[in-house]
Order: structure tokens, then sequence, then C-alpha cells
């Protein structure tokens, strides 16, 4: 068995508003940030992960980005592995 370093961002797809990013632009221009035309926020997931491969690993992170991590419907999600 192998550990694997995982990384899960994820993200508001392009076409869905962002309240958060609309207010971190604002508070970055209030600070003098003036050239930052836009922002998005997301999040990131670090997970330690004890597998066999990292295709089986990819899979399992795949699955539980669609049940639990992500909502598949305004998010999209993007997996990085590490040994």
């Amino acid at each position: 068995m192998k550990e694997f370093k995982v990384k899960v961002e994820v993200r508001l797809k392009p076409v869905v508003l962002d309240p958060q990013g609309k207010s971190v632009l604002s508070a970055l221009a209030n600070l003098g940030f003036e050239e930052v035309r836009d922002a998005r926020v997301g999040k990131l997931i670090e997970l330690r992960i004890r597998d066999g491969s990292a295709e089986s690993v990819r899979n399992r992170v795949d699955e539980m980005c669609r049940k639990l991590l992500s909502n598949p419907v305004i998010e999209d999600f993007v997996v990085n592995i590490e040994e």
C-alpha cells in the first residue's frame, strides 16, 4: 500500500454567480488594489489516502467529490494526486 497526497480544488462553474468573489473584489478595490479585474472564491480540500494505485485513488476521490465534496450542479472540481 502506498500513501497518496490528494488535493481537490472545487470552484463554482463559470456561469454561476459568485457573491463571495464579488465581495472580495470590492474589498480589494477599497484597499487600493484596483488592478484586480475579477475574483472567484473556491475551496481546497487536502486528503491523505492509503491505496494500491493512483488510478484507484482517482476513482475513489472522483466518487467522493460527486457524493459529498462538491455540488455537481454548480461546481467543478480538479483532483491532483502525489505519491
